[in-house]
């Protein structure tokens, strides 16, 4: 039997089958409807193909919109998946991806850089975006994609802890370069051997002034000129060179007072007679004793200003280059007065020492045997013999800061008539050596500056007479008492 539809059953299963097919092709975001579920699928595995200048393309059955076919953008139906909104600044991979809230798009589904709205499918993208290449592959070390959470939407970036500003490195200043010792140079010589002029005659009376140049002042440096140089660098430490360097110039001007033309010329005029043949007096008496310290006159003070005194006078004038006329000037009477000390009453009154005067004060050890009796105290050296005084000179030592003469009991081992300081290049003359280096002798600069200076530890005598004198009474063995 052939079975034959019913009209009625054929109308039901056409209206079921319209039922469906609007099931299967409409309804907005359906959970199991093909066109929705396509796009997402896509957006994850298959980036959009672009060609070189051209829009993106939507896929076959794909719409450009956010919308179906048939439904109203604002619609009211529930969407079963929300449409998700891209990261800000972030390219749009799929099809149905949501532009940024409020901003228009003009190309089909290129996204504009952010903030910015796109004119056209060419628009370079901004330097911080991805750009593409002509197979539409993202160019090389693309920008990682944002990672989503479980709801579709980016995971929030953690937010950066405040951190503490950077403490800036504290620049220690750049020490200065420490300069290298270097050997002390020797100043130029301002003068040496050969120079000639005005500037040598000078040098030679500043010399001639302490003593050490004699004779004329010449203008030539010469032999004469140089041993007094090397003398003087010698005595001061200065470096024996024989040439005046600044260094020596300089402590020689110190020393000394600026000559005049006439002193540099040897022109020697003398000043207004003070005293001279036929003057008497206290005044002459004194100038008499004066004399007598230092060797000059002999015999008996009488205070008569005679021929005795006359030569006298001449004699230490043409000595200290002093015009020579055997009258006593303003300059002769300073220099004299200069290199002696004030006249005793013994002096004066031709007083002969005792041995109990003489010993009055004394230091015990003096008293007995031959002894050199040296007071540091007075300044003064007694020749003694069996506790009788003999001479009595005026006597200077070394510096107490730095070349002491020694204390004790010594005796003489050494004399030499006519010695010279290898050390200090100075004449030494009568020296009688008792310690080590140290001697008692004739000092030139003591005679001629008195105790503006000092030895170098030696016992100087200005009294040239009388350690001539001495020299030849004292003998090898002899004791030597130097106390306070």
């Amino acid at each position: 039997m052939t079975d034959k539809l019913h009209p009625n059953r054929c109308r039901v299963a056409l209206t079921a089958l319209a039922a469906a097919a609007v099931t299967l092709v409409g309804g907005c975001g359906a959970p199991d409807s093909p066109a929705a579920v396509a796009p997402a699928q896509q957006q994850v595995s298959q980036p959009p193909s672009t060609g070189p200048g051209q829009p993106a393309s939507a896929q076959p059955g794909q719409s450009r919109s956010s919308t179906t076919p048939g439904s109203s953008p604002n619609s009211s139906q529930p969407s079963a998946e929300p449409a998700r909104t891209p990261a800000a600044g972030k390219p749009t991979t799929g099809p149905t991806r949501t532009p940024a809230a409020g901003k228009p798009t003009t190309g089909p589904t290129r996204t504009p850089a952010a903030g910015k709205p796109t004119t056209g499918p060419t628009r370079t993208p901004a330097a911080s975006k991805p750009t593409t290449g002509p197979t539409g592959k993202p160019a090389s070390s693309p920008t990682p994609k944002p990672t989503t959470g479980p709801t579709g939407k980016p995971a929030s970036s953690p937010t950066p802890k405040p951190t503490s500003p950077t403490r800036r490195p504290t620049r220690s200043p750049t020490p200065r370069p420490i300069p290298k010792p270097t050997i002390k140079e020797v100043s130029k010589p301002i003068m040496t051997s050969g120079s000639n002029g005005e500037q040598v005659r000078e040098l030679q009376h500043r010399l001639l002034q302490l003593e050490w140049y004699s004779g004329r002042i010449t203008g030539s440096y010469g032999d004469p000129t140089v041993t007094a140089v090397k003398g003087f660098q010698h005595k001061r430490s200065l470096g024996t060179t024989g040439s005046v360097d600044q260094t020596t110039w300089v402590t020689l001007i110190s020393m000394t007072r600026t000559p005049t033309h006439d002193e540099k010329y040897n022109v020697l005029k003398p000043g207004k007679a003070l005293y001279q043949k036929g003057s008497s007096g206290d005044k002459v008496k004194g100038l008499q004793a004066r004399l007598k310290q230092l060797g000059w006159f002999a015999g008996n003070v009488t205070g008569s200003y005679g021929d005795i005194t006359v030569n006298a006078v001449r004699g230490f004038q043409g000595r200290h280059e002093i015009p020579v006329t055997g009258a006593v000037d303003q300059r002769t009477w300073d220099r004299l007065a200069a290199m002696t000390h004030t006249p005793t009453p013994a002096e004066l009154g031709n007083t002969p020492p005792t041995a109990s005067s003489q010993a009055a004060g004394l230091d015990a050890r003096c008293l007995t045997g031959r002894t050199i009796c040296i007071s540091k105290t007075d300044r003064k050296l007694v020749w003694m013999i069996d506790g009788k005084a003999q001479l009595t000179v005026d006597v200077r030592f070394g510096s107490e800061a730095g070349t002491p003469t020694r204390v004790g009991t010594f005796q003489v081992f050494r004399k030499v008539r006519n010695d010279w300081s290898r050390q200090y290049s100075s004449k030494m003359p009568f020296s009688m050596y008792f310690s080590g280096g140290e001697a008692v002798h004739y000092s030139s600069d003591f005679a001629a500056r008195g105790y503006n200076g000092h030895s170098h530890g030696c016992v100087n005598v200005r009294d040239h007479q009388g350690v001539a004198w001495l020299f030849d009474q004292v003998k090898i063995g002899d004791k030597v008492v130097v106390y306070w």
